[in-house]
């Protein structure tokens, strides 16, 4: 097995972050393996979303550090010191990592088609003819290639945030983040979401997903990890946090949600 396959594709140390006086990340740390699905689970204000933004570099580090396949996203180590890397390199080291916001944040003005290829065509020069094919397959698998030439404006919420899933794959990313996906979907539209991120995780797929979905965290979890106050209380396997859970805060948060 070559050292790529074997190595975690997040290394999480010591990760802080404070947004003025407020201290929202305490000290995280945390490994995901190449082809695991962890869930972070945790009542709102608790870090998940910062921690994620944080693996992405949409928010720096204050103190530790986010490796992503053995590398920093956002620095680079000279002389024994953290500099902010150049933003072509930073740049470059985002695109493997994809990520689906509660909001699908596609361009309006766009058809599904050309949202989906925009990226890889701006960002990794593919030929148009390479990303339109590659679209088009990705809009199979989410289950819409019949709304390629749709606009965003005549889409459900549910199937928005699929093309923006297909737009995160064109990248071809090793590691997807999810912010609570399903959080802006009416209830009979989170189903269709949720099984385009089970295919996912069914095909070896690396995901982070912050989600208050319990069913969907027993179902394809390695890994469920409950945050309160800045700090992972509990980690273990998802029949363990989910349906026995030894912290009494993760007792009471799952009391409530369950």
């Amino acid at each position: 097995m070559t050292a790529i396959a074997t190595r975690p594709v997040v290394q999480a140390h010591d990760v802080h972050k404070s947004f003025g006086a407020v201290e929202v990340l305490k000290g995280i740390d945390l490994t995901v393996q190449r082809g695991e699905v962890v869930c972070l689970l945790g009542a709102s204000g608790s870090g998940k979303s910062t921690f994620l933004r944080c693996i992405n570099h949409l928010e720096t580090v204050d103190r530790g550090f986010i490796l992503v396949d053995g590398q920093l996203v956002g620095s680079d180590l000279v002389r024994g010191h953290l500099r902010e890397a150049r933003p072509s390199v930073v740049a470059e080291r985002k695109s493997r990592i994809g990520m689906v916001f509660q909001q699908f944040n596609l361009f309006g003005h766009m058809t599904v088609l050309q949202n989906v290829i925009l990226a890889p065509m701006r960002v990794k020069k593919e030929s148009r003819a390479h990303a339109v094919e590659r679209g088009i397959a990705l809009l199979e698998r989410v289950g819409l290639g019949g709304k390629k030439d749709s606009y965003p404006g005549h889409l459900s919420g549910g199937q928005q945030q699929r093309v923006a899933i297909a737009r995160a794959l064109a990248m071809e990313p090793t590691l997807m983040l999810f912010d609570e996906p399903t959080s802006a979907l009416d209830p009979e539209l989170v189903g269709e979401v949720l099984d385009v991120m089970r295919d996912l995780a069914a095909s070896g797929m690396t995901m982070v997903v912050v989600t208050h979905e319990m069913g969907f965290a027993r179902q394809v979890a390695s890994t469920a990890i409950f945050l309160s106050e800045g700090r992972i209380i509990e980690q273990g396997p998802p029949e363990q946090v989910i349906d026995a859970p030894s912290h009494e805060r993760t007792r009471s948060f799952l009391a409530k949600v369950l």
